[in-house]
């Protein structure tokens, strides 16, 4: 690619602290940038990667009617609207109106396709879920030619020190 500079150096990296919340993780590198630390040279490694997926409400041929008309009813007002902006279709219609129209037309569309594809499941997936990722904790690692400074950034705020990995090494 003409123009991209790819690092093609292999960098050493180290743990310097472990957290149990990403939060925590977050604001210790945060803590780092305040204090000056390059943190480009800063990763936080979730280990121990799980999925999670959160059921969040049962769905029913009405649900799935709502939720097509939504999705299709925010589309179709964005093309009403760039219609009715460009005058593409009678100078005289106002932008909303189209929007409006396009709305209408969407939802009915998406409510009909979110009626059909869930006919089309036959009652396999009764239900709407929200899916994320977590991990049992999440290590701060560091270039290895910065880590004395990020330690000592951290200790001097009172974030504990993690124990090093089995190898040294991140």
């Amino acid at each position: 690619m003409a123009g991209v500079q790819v690092d093609q150096t292999v960098r050493t990296q180290e743990v310097v602290a472990t957290f149990d919340v990403y939060g925590e993780a977050e604001r210790a590198v945060d803590l780092l940038a305040d204090r000056d630390f390059p943190v480009e040279r800063t990763a936080i490694i979730g280990r121990g990667l799980h999925m999670v997926e959160k059921v969040t409400a049962r769905l029913t041929w009405a649900s799935a009617a709502g939720r097509g008309a939504l999705a299709g009813a925010v589309p179709g007002a964005l093309v009403g609207w760039i219609f009715g902006l460009f005058n593409w279709v009678n100078p005289l219609a106002a932008a909303v109106l189209l929007a409006l129209y396009g709305a209408i037309f969407g939802a009915v569309i998406g409510a009909l396709t979110g009626v059909l594809i869930y006919a089309l499941s036959r009652g396999r997936r009764d239900f709407v879920s929200v899916t994320a990722l977590g991990a049992d904790h999440y290590d701060l690692v560091v270039d290895a030619d910065v880590t004395e400074q990020a330690v000592r950034l951290l200790e001097e705020a009172g974030l504990r020190r993690a124990s090093p990995a089995p190898d040294g090494q991140a």
